[in-house]
């Protein structure tokens, strides 16, 4: 389809449902991905209401154990892959155009194309439940629990295609994403005068092209294990159990720096913000998430010293995790140098951000333990790794996303969120947050086991079981808060301007909602924060002085995404001829996209 020709008149933005789903406008895209992630944050959610009930008391029957590993399996596996990653997504697709100047991404249709993918993806994985084989036997999919030894069924093969689908998804979007902030920036945009978040998410992008190959391989491998009789996890036959672990943490633990990396991006724009200040040692911020970036690739095994890796490799990866600490510490003094001696509003984005610094901050120090590995022996495979884990991803990652979240709202939709209610959320979630984990340490300390789906009284762990399954109710109420201050702003919300927080960077420099075509002229930038600069870029009309193309809209993303999905369910099914169908509207959906005509 042609693109089209952006006027004044012809500016309205469809509703229509069908312009959503053939939309390539970045910040359509942008939504959809919110939209779709906080749902999947919901499910999640509620997989770990129903985790939580089962623990609140010893030898509860509330779920069964067959159960009880499918909630904690699709928990984990939703909230990282369908939740935490895409939530992430969503701000890069609607902000980082804006931030560096540019009117869409490099590639409109592949972007649309990630996202159909992921939606497809996550439906296809929580597809299981419908057919009672959920994936079960944890997120982390360890051989040989994964073997068809163990797990006849397809509960495993859902879970191994459906990160598969994922994983291309990701991949698409950060290809995107590189060539967009290297090639795109406005005129004076030089590297240093980016701002934060898009660096942070710059860095995360390569991270996703380097570390998903790697979970690809993994999970190629385990595939052929199940589908065609290959060895590579079989011991008996010459392969290697370990094999997965190297695989899966190759992958994992720079999997939590693409988890953690854009929230660090969200905090470093709110900060300065409400402080009123420039953002203390804007370089070593930059700096130290490239040394994240590099360095996450040198720790991984600090997740298998339970292995007998032996002391050679237990020293170099023990001295590894506690080298990473060093750049994420930096950062954390450069927030706090921020804040001292601004005139700080402690506005729900500001709230959230501090309270980021504050949990991540616990977390991080429980991940200094684990950097020992006699420490690490004794609390692997306990609730104090739960604990530390979720101060990390929830304490740390979605804390900062729900800043982020009353942050950018009035630029995405012109509204902004209910202060009031906000607060209230805010209080909800820290309380229930600390209410829920915090007391983990301890029951670990005490022995429990994780992935177990009861446990006795004898081990003296009930009353603070109850305790985390009260604070996890809370936590779950406070979310019930947002949704409906997204339901109150709709219908009642105040307008905002064009920046109504008063920042400092690009993207608050156009109307809110933006324009389709965002910016009416493509800005000069002079500093690293227009808009805080005299004379830091030059001024934008409001209206473009002649017709701007835009991307048009396109089908062929979404029925190439339906192609890619089809020939994964083909493979579920044992079936050639579907498998081959699929393959066959993929390949010809995306020689169509390729010679689609589109302009600028």
């Amino acid at each position: 389809m042609e693109a089209t020709a952006a006027t004044p008149d012809s500016l309205e933005s469809s509703s229509r449902l069908w312009s959503w789903i053939t939309t390539t406008d970045h910040k359509r895209i942008g939504i959809l991905y919110g939209a779709t992630a906080f749902v999947f944050l919901l499910i999640g959610g509620l997989e770990a209401m129903l985790i939580r009930w089962q623990l609140m008391k010893p030898d509860n029957d509330f779920v069964s154990a067959e159960t009880f590993n499918e909630l904690f399996t699709m928990h984990g596996t939703t909230m990282i892959f369908l939740a935490l990653m895409p939530l992430s997504a969503a701000f890069f697709n609607f902000i980082i155009p804006l931030q560096i100047g540019a009117r869409d991404v490099a590639f409109p249709r592949l972007n649309a194309f990630s996202y159909w993918v992921f939606l497809l993806g996550g439906l296809f994985l929580n597809a299981s439940f419908l057919f009672g084989a959920a994936p079960d036997a944890g997120w982390f999919g360890y051989a040989n629990l994964t073997s068809i030894q163990y797990s006849p069924g397809v509960n495993i093969d859902f879970w191994a295609m459906g990160l598969q689908i994922l994983g291309i998804a990701s991949l698409a979007a950060a290809f995107n994403f590189i060539a967009t902030i290297i090639n795109m920036r406005a005129p004076g945009m030089k590297l240093m005068r980016m701002p934060v978040f898009t660096w942070m998410a710059f860095i995360t992008q390569f991270i996703i092209v380097t570390a998903f190959p790697v979970i690809t391989v993994a999970l190629v491998f385990l595939m052929f294990d199940r589908m065609f009789g290959a060895n590579f996890y079989n011991p008996n036959a010459g392969g290697d159990l370990l094999l997965w672990q190297h695989l899966f943490w190759l992958f994992g633990h720079p999997e939590v720096y693409i988890l953690i990396l854009p929230t660090m991006g969200m905090v470093s724009e709110i900060l300065p913000t409400f402080s009123r200040k420039p953002l203390f040692g804007y370089p070593v911020i930059v700096y130290s998430g490239i040394l994240i970036g590099t360095i996450g690739w040198g720790v991984w095994s600090h997740h298998m010293f339970a292995s007998g890796m032996g002391a050679a490799a237990d020293t170099y990866f023990g001295a590894a995790s506690m080298l990473i600490a060093i750049p994420t510490g930096v950062k954390i003094f450069n927030w706090i140098a921020t804040m001292w001696g601004g005139k700080i509003r402690f506005t729900t984005p500001m709230l959230f951000s501090i309270a980021f610094i504050m949990l991540f901050t616990i977390g991080g120090i429980s991940g200094v333990m684990h950097a020992s590995p006699p420490t690490d022996l004794q609390q692997t495979d306990t609730y104090f790794v739960v604990a530390h884990l979720h101060y990390v991803l929830f304490g740390g990652a979605f804390m900062g996303i729900f800043g982020a979240i009353y942050y950018w709202w009035p630029k995405v939709f012109g509204r902004l969120l209910n202060e009031r209610l906000g607060k209230l959320h805010f209080w909800l979630a820290f309380i229930g947050l600390n209410v829920t984990f915090f007391p983990m340490h301890l029951i670990g300390m005490l022995g429990m086991p994780r992935r177990v789906y009861t446990y006795s009284a004898e081990l003296g762990v009930g009353g603070m079981n109850l305790a985390a399954t009260i604070g996890a109710l809370t936590l779950g109420f406070s979310t019930l808060v947002l949704v409906y201050n997204i339901w109150h702003t709709a219908a009642k919300g105040e307008k905002a301007g064009k920046n109504p927080w008063g920042a400092a960077t690009l993207e608050w420099a156009m109307s809110s909602p933006p324009p389709v075509y965002n910016f009416s002229v493509i800005p000069e930038v002079t500093s690293r924060l227009p808009l805080w600069t005299v004379g830091g870029m030059n001024e934008i009309p409001d209206v473009p002085p002649e017709p701007i193309h835009v991307p048009g809209g396109s089908y062929w993303p979404v029925l190439a995404a339906l192609g890619l999905v089809g020939f994964f369910t083909g493979a579920l099914m044992h079936s050639l001829w579907v498998a081959l169908a699929a393959a066959a509207v993929l390949v010809v959906s995306v020689f169509k996209w390729a010679f689609e005509p589109f302009e600028m």
